[in-house]
């Protein structure tokens, strides 16, 4: 069996995907905040959760977004509080946490203009397909 190619498609998709991941994770560190921080921003970002709702999307336990919460609190990114019409107790962003969201997500969508900026969007369609069709291959 040889050896892959530096050259070859799959070795270029991880290389890029790496490369990526490191330039997403730029914004996050600099602010003090760790890898997953900014995916319970993004969620918050939407509208506040309760922390059980907030648990289930991430597909981990109440006790292990603990710890988390407790450290975005801190740095006054989330605050607890009363969500939805039957005002129960959640979490949703503070003003900080707002303008911290937003800022990451300018990073990612200059990110993402930057890597796919001289495509058609016919072309970064059909690249987006086929990327989501290897996505859900690689999951069976």
């Amino acid at each position: 069996m040889s050896r892959p190619s530096p050259s070859s498609t799959l070795y270029r998709l991880i290389e890029a995907g790496q490369l990526a991941h490191k330039s997403l994770l730029a914004p996050l560190l600099e602010r003090g905040l760790e890898p997953g921080d900014d995916a319970i921003l993004f969620e918050l970002g939407r509208s506040g959760t309760t922390e059980a709702a907030l648990a289930a999307e991430f597909g981990i336990g109440e006790q292990a977004l603990q710890s988390r919460l407790e450290r975005l609190i801190e740095r006054d990114l989330v605050i607890r509080q009363t969500v939805g019409p039957e005002l129960a107790p959640g979490v949703a962003l503070t003003d900080r946490g707002v303008r911290i969201r937003n800022s990451l997500a300018d990073h990612w969508a200059q990110l993402e203009e930057a890597l796919l900026g001289e495509l058609k969007p016919k072309h970064r369609k059909k690249l987006s397909d086929h990327l989501k069709r290897f996505v859900e291959l690689l999951s069976l």
